[in-house]
């Protein structure tokens, strides 16, 4: 059998059961007791959830009752953050600001306290147990210039394992990077896919030696087949997931070494899976939006949070033996959808399936407006890469379906380094620059 996940014990730790004990039913009778404190701290201490939840129930009896609760939406913190904080603006230990990806409207501000950013590193601790070991030393390729920022949280979890967080923060410099990842003498790599992923090309073309990791974990965004793929071929490593958002404090669930879903944070917080349109509950196995609620979250506590991320509760157990759920891999939220329909549309997670197999490629942007799909690639290399970019895209299911017209750029300066992706959508008429 593969090695049980470490949060299974962890979890159990928790909720105040042995291991062997951590049932479903266990962990569902500690998740509704977790579930109604919460909702007595927001009633007593939230504006927002004052008002959001009169008339309610005070107390669930059960988790399924849950379902009469209104959701929060990213508007609800973006509009009115401090209405939702449960204590003093004094006890508050960071704020992080994330701004908006349109044009106007005030950005989300997360408010954490010094507790709040304590289960995030014991989350980071723990879940890095899964392929770290103690002399481990992990390259953390994060933000991690300002105290309390994911980098540094990281960087602080890791000696609780013996384990060594070497605090680099975003690649800037490719081969800098590179150089630093031999001189630490790495085994491990923290970072984001696309930016992992010019590490790995870039150390082919430059006939770099490979470095001697025993894993690498990517994180903040999608992560493509073909990336895995790469980045295992060429170092020589196992390539594990997590999945978060800063709305979950960071942390939100992590591969086993059976890598078959994310098992998740169950005992910091309660997670769904709805339908994106009517709100309706779910069953396992059927896709929705992920929706999250905070059980131990102090400073700004979130009820059915609306992720926007589209995923599904894996059916039956994971290999691992253990009893938590299994979130499958995350591949498109549902607003970052062309057109906005629920059957034929095209995602960001096609066109990373469809170009990163692609040898050479390191990074593009994709702007649709009407029936015109412009796509610009970053690549290490651009002998013959345009007509075979061209050919996967155009090839692409959605594509043929909704009709788009392709045109495709290469360039081989990048302007910026790689990082995050998105499918930005024009209104009809307006061209990109």
């Amino acid at each position: 059998m593969t090695q049980q996940t470490p949060l299974h014990s962890w979890i159990a730790k928790k909720i105040g059961c042995p291991p062997e004990a951590l049932t479903r039913a266990a962990i569902e009778s500690y998740q509704l007791d977790k579930l109604n404190e919460t909702l007595v701290l927001c009633r007593a201490r939230s504006p927002f959830y004052r008002k959001k939840l009169a008339g309610l129930p005070e107390k669930m009896s059960s988790l399924a009752e849950l379902q009469a609760l209104p959701f929060t939406t990213a508007d609800d913190v973006r509009e009115r953050p401090l209405t939702l904080l449960t204590v003093s603006q004094s006890e508050i230990a960071r704020v992080v600001t994330l701004d908006t990806s349109g044009t106007s409207g005030p950005p989300k501000r997360l408010y954490f306290t010094a507790a709040d950013q304590e289960l995030t590193r014991d989350f980071f601790h723990i879940g890095m147990a899964t392929f770290t070991a103690p002399g481990d030393r992990v390259l953390i390729l994060l933000p991690g210039e300002r105290p309390g920022s994911v980098g540094d949280l990281l960087a602080q979890a890791l000696p609780r394992l013996g384990a060594v967080g070497i605090a680099h923060g975003l690649v800037i410099d490719v081969k800098q990077t590179l150089e630093i990842l031999q001189a630490e003498k790495a085994t491990g790599v923290v970072g984001m896919p696309v930016q992992v992923l010019a590490l790995v090309r870039a150390a082919i073309t430059q006939q770099m030696p490979r470095p001697q990791l025993k894993s690498v974990l990517l994180t903040t965004d999608h992560v493509p087949a073909a990336i895995v793929q790469a980045v295992e071929n060429a170092w020589n490593c196992t390539v594990y997931n997590h999945y978060g958002m800063t709305e979950m404090g960071l942390g939100g669930g992590v591969e086993c070494a059976a890598r078959t879903g994310y098992h998740l944070r169950e005992a910091d917080m309660l997670f769904e899976i709805v339908d994106p349109e009517t709100g309706e509950l779910l069953p396992d196995g059927a896709y929705g939006e992920l929706v999250f609620t905070t059980l131990t979250r102090q400073g700004m506590p979130l009820i059915r949070y609306r992720t926007g991320d589209i995923s599904r509760f894996l059916p039956g157990a994971c290999a691992c033996g253990t009893n938590l759920r299994r979130l499958e891999t995350v591949r498109y939220r549902w607003h970052g959808r062309f057109p906005h329909t629920t059957t034929s549309f095209l995602t960001m997670a096609d066109l990373d399936d469809a170009l990163f197999p692609l040898p050479g490629v390191l990074d593009f942007a994709a702007v649709v407006s009407a029936n015109q799909l412009q796509v610009t690639v970053q690549a290490e290399e651009m002998g013959g890469l345009e007509t075979a970019v061209t050919h996967a895209i155009t090839n692409l299911p959605a594509v043929r379906q909704l009709g788009l017209a392709v045109s495709v750029q290469v360039q081989s300066d990048r302007v910026s380094p790689p990082g995050k992706r998105q499918l930005t959508m024009l209104p009809a008429g307006t061209r990109s620059a």
